[in-house]
C-alpha cells in the first residue's frame, strides 16, 4: 500500500547533519539535489510531502518553498504530536504515513508511522526500529532512495513516473 503522506526530517536526512557558521553568524546547509526527485515522484503519485524538523531556519523554509513542499513545521522538539495533528487535518491514520528520520528526536514518530526508514549513517539503535535502512547516508540522496523504495515495494516502476 502506498502511503497517504510522506514526512521527513531534514538534518541528517536531506543533509549530512553538518552545520556551517561564518564569522557574521550566517548558517549554511548543504542539500543534495537528488532528493528533489523524491518529492517529484511523490507528487506524481499525489502523495503530499511534509517536513518536520527541530531546527528553525530560513534555509529550510527556502528549500521547502523551492520544492513546493506541502507541509512545513520547524522548531519542533516533539514530532509525534505534530504528525498526529497533520493526520487529523488530512483525515488519515499514522499507519498510512511514511517517515524517514535519523536520530533520537525522530524515534517516537518512526515507531508510530506505518512505514519508517533511517539513512545508513543513523545510529544502530535508531536503525533497529525502522522498516528500511537506506543504502545512502543522510545528505547523499537518502530521501529520494526512501521514496523510490516505497514505490518499488508497491510493485510500481520508477520509469513509469518519468
Amino acid at each position: 500500500m502506498l502511503p497517504k503522506l510522506i514526512l521527513t526530517d531534514i538534518d541528517g536526512v536531506w543533509t549530512d547533519g553538518g552545520m556551517f557558521y561564518d564569522q557574521t553568524g550566517n548558517e549554511w546547509k548543504k542539500f543534495n539535489t537528488s532528493d528533489s526527485a523524491g518529492v517529484l515522484f511523490a507528487r506524481k503519485l499525489n502523495i503530499p510531502v511534509g517536513i518536520i524538523t527541530g531546527e528553525d531556519t530560513a534555509i529550510v523554509k527556502r528549500r521547502a518553498e523551492k520544492l513546493k513542499i506541502d507541509i512545513l513545521h520547524q522548531g519542533i522538539g516533539n514530532k509525534l504530536p505534530i504528525a498526529q495533528a497533520i493526520c487529523k487535518d488530512l483525515g488519515i491514520a499514522l499507519s498510512e504515513v511514511a517517515y524517514i528520520g535519523d536520530d533520537i528526536g525522530d524515534l517516537e514518530l518512526l515507531k508510530a508511522s506505518g512505514i519508517s526508514a533511517a539513512p545508513s549513517n543513523a545510529p544502530s539503535y535508531i536503525q533497529k526500529y525502522v522498516n528500511h535502512v537506506t543504502k545512502k547516508a543522510g545528505g547523499e540522496g537518502a530521501f529520494r532512495e526512501f521514496v523510490e523504495w516505497i514505490i518499488e515495494s508497491n510493485g510500481q516502476q520508477i520509469e513509469d513516473l518519468l
